[in-house]
């Protein structure tokens, strides 16, 4: 471990004269940001038109801004009307008045979360109705669903097929989304536990450019903040083709000026649009009490829990389709499918400790149990019983965090420090693969074994804001141990391998003007392996790096306009590929992406809304020879297109279309798997605590398919095994009903 340290040392070095330098502290405006309510808004921007110096507000709206007596200061919030004051003597309380989104209001300030306010916008004008569209609001990600709805999305982004989210890290209120060494696969993020109407905010980034985020963190993250309270308790009801039935509850429990306490349930069940019924349900729970404590601390305490289970068709080869032996979403093999549960708790305490000092605590508890039968390869491997696996596990996942911010002032010169340390263990019982029979007879254990990993980390940057620029050096420290039992060894043995990796960051952010942010941005990312493949492979290529490089710019040419673009570059020390059947990740070699990312929001009238988002990625493997380099998988072109009216009162609707682009399925594209452009449409009416509404999906009934795979497989009847494109269908035209009542 002395090497990363002495390499880093000047880092260090420099962050602790700059704490030393910020005692020379003056002129310092403090104070607190609140809607009408009295409810703290956090991410305000609060802007010192005398001098162009920006601040935000933190959880519990509290800010400090370098500004003197008789300075102009104007403070936005998306939703919230902006508003100016003249600084006096003591401290700045701002109540901000709600009110319908307006992008002239929407300020681009300088700040390494740049993206934050697209999503701000998107999720203001495009509140989300399903836990699969939350993903979706991350601008060029896309889903692709194939195993009956119960099982967690495969993840597309930056030219990664990231299956179900080894190269994204995905978080709730600070806890961990994604498992690691996962029965089906490294980095599996089963996101259905989240009730979409309880979600206030996403923060996300693309690349791996966060000290604050580590394993995974690859192709970017995604965190998502649930809401304090609800605007309204409301009931709803849905109803739609294929037997779907969805009801909504959700509560205020609790609602004074120091105390929150909401309820959310959620039911849900469909028999899908397969010919093989998928007997879907899913039950949501979630409650949260959030109070303010005395001396500017808060308190949260999160509550969830969530049980589903389902039948799936799952892949099928086209050649099936094409002799007539199934139709377009018939099965071979329809006794796949599984069932699911997690509950959690999540407990935050945050608090500021002085006028410059934040710190916010996290600390999480989940049990989750899984269990899934596929079939890949249909009767390759056992013609006479079928190719059926059971994936199996019961797991406990505790962990928590840490974070110090210190706002200090160097002269004119802010400079924030941030700092932070935590843990996460998971303890996995019996995690299973073995070869079954219609879900009831087992025939061969092929996997089966008890894992313990443990995950400790911290990190350190500051953000030092001297002028127009901002410079934000950070290091992040991961230390992981693994360690596996295997039960179908004759002798009790416990295997075990340790590994670190240092990963540092430098954001760089450059303030044009008020409409204009220049960035370049340059870090290292890593992701993990699962635990029985590094006891196995004796800690090799276990913790393989990840090197990133953004460049670009967010601009408003215009007041009711707002663009963002980057190009980038993305180089894989490590690819993995998790092979589910046989139950290992193998290594696909050192990979490179390079792309460009373009989105646009434009406020076309007060009440109508344009967003579009448009990707370009290049994706090849380095070390195989050109022809058979490509990454199977890989999306070359996403684009999406949205036209959103939304009124506070009547009328709301949009019409949204994605498109998905050709890309290839294996190494020399001899397999191609077909793009796809979906049109969804969502329209509804409110009149006073009533609401109305339809969702339609697939508008125009295309024939399309959501996720596909070149795969070997062979049929009952076949002599010879045949490689070739399998895939799941894409949803058919269906329109649901929605009916709503808000108390």
């Amino acid at each position: 471990m002395k090497t990363p340290l002495r390499k880093h040392l000047p880092f260090y070095v420099t962050v602790l004269f700059i704490l030393c330098a910020g005692n020379s502290i003056s002129q310092i405006q403090k104070g607190f940001v609140t809607d009408e309510d009295k409810t703290a808004l956090q991410e305000a921007t609060i802007i010192n038109l005398s001098t162009g110096i920006h601040s935000h507000s933190n959880d519990i709206g509290y800010f400090e801004i370098l500004a003197a007596e008789g300075d102009s200061i104007e403070v936005t919030h998306v939703s919230h009307a902006s508003l100016r004051k003249i600084v006096g003597k003591g401290q700045l309380n701002v109540s901000l008045k709600a009110m319908p989104l307006e992008l002239n209001n929407i300020s681009i300030s300088n700040r390494v979360k740049h993206l934050n306010v697209i999503a701000d916008i998107d999720l203001t004008t495009n509140p989300v109705t399903s836990s699969q569209e939350l993903l979706k609001k991350v601008p060029g990600l896309f889903i692709g669903q194939h195993a009956g709805g119960g099982k967690a999305e495969q993840i597309f982004l930056r030219g990664f097929d990231i299956d179900h989210g080894t190269d994204i890290s995905i978080s709730v209120d600070g806890m961990p989304v994604n498992m690691v060494s996962h029965a089906h696969g490294q980095g599996y993020a089963d996101l259905h536990f989240l009730i979409p109407e309880t979600v206030e905010k996403i923060d996300f980034d693309k690349g791996p450019y966060v000290s604050g985020q580590g394993d995974f963190a690859t192709a970017g993250y995604v965190a998502f903040k649930t809401k304090d309270r609800f605007e309204n308790s409301a009931v709803t009801l849905e109803g739609g083709q294929f037997g779907t039935f969805r009801t909504l509850g959700q509560f205020n429990l609790v609602e004074t000026e120091k105390q929150n306490a909401w309820f959310a349930g959620e039911y849900l069940m469909t028999q899908g649009y397969f010919t093989s019924p998928q007997n879907f349900n899913r039950v949501n729970l979630m409650g949260k009490f959030t109070s303010t404590m005395p001396n500017n601390g808060k308190l949260s305490l999160l509550l969830s829990h969530f049980k589903s289970k389902w039948d799936a068709s799952g892949q099928i080869p086209q050649r099936a389709v094409d002799a007539g032996l199934i139709d377009w979403f018939g099965a071979i093999d329809d006794t796949e499918g599984g069932n699911t549960q997690r509950s959690n708790a999540i407990l935050q305490y945050s608090k500021q400790v002085n006028k410059n000092t934040f710190i916010r605590n996290t600390a999480f508890f989940s049990h989750y149990n899984f269990e899934l039968y596929s079939n890949f390869t249909f009767f390759l491997e056992d013609p006479v019983n079928g190719d059926q696996i059971k994936q199996k596990e019961d797991r406990n996942i505790a962990g928590f965090q840490t974070e110090l911010t210190k706002e200090l002032y160097a002269g004119k010169t802010a400079v924030r420090l941030q700092a932070g340390a935590g843990l996460r263990y998971d303890d996995v019982n019996n995690i299973e693969l073995s070869r079954t029979v219609n879900r009831k007879t087992t025939l061969q254990q092929i996997q089966l074994g008890d894992i313990d990993e443990t995950n400790m980390y911290s990190y350190a940057g500051v953000e030092i804001r001297k002028g127009k620029l901002l410079i934000n050096p950070s290091v992040r420290f991961d230390h992981f141990k693994f360690d596996y039992v295997d039960k179908l060894a004759t002798a009790y043995k416990t295997r075990s391998n340790s590994k670190s990796i240092v990963s540092p960051k430098l954001n760089l952010m450059y303030q044009y003007n008020r409409n204009t942010q220049f960035f370049v941005k340059l870090g290292k990312g890593f992701h993990s392996n699962d635990t029985r493949v590094v006891v196995a492979q004796k800690g090799q290529q276990i913790l393989p790096a990840a090197y990133g490089a953004d460049a670009g710019l967010i601009f408003k040419p215009a007041h009711r306009l707002v663009i963002n673009a980057a190009l980038w570059y993305l180089f894989l020390q490590q690819e993995f590929v998790y092979v589910g059947d046989a139950g290992i990740v193998e290594p696909g070699g050192k990979t490179e992406r390079k792309g460009i990312d373009i989105g646009v929001r434009y406020q076309i009238a007060r009440s109508v809304f344009f967003q579009s988002d448009f990707t370009y990625t290049h994706a090849r493997s380095t070390e195989d020879p050109k022809g058979e380099n490509l990454i199977p998988l890989a999306p070359k072109i996403t684009f999406l297109a949205t036209l959103t009216v939304k009124n506070n009162i009547g009328f709301n609707g949009s019409i949204s279309t994605r498109l998905l682009g050709d890309r290839p399925a294996n190494e020399n594209n001899s397999i191609v798997a077909k793009g796809y452009c979906i049109t969804d449409i969502n329209m509804n009416y409110q009149w006073k605590n009533f609401g109305a509404g339809i969702v339609v999906n697939n508008a125009f009934n295309v024939k399309w398919k959501e996720t596909q795979f070149a795969t070997e497989s062979r049929l009952r009847n076949e002599a010879d095994p045949v490689e070739e494109n399998h895939f799941t269908p894409g949803t058919s035209f269906n329109i649901r009903a929605v009916v709503s009542f808000k108390f």
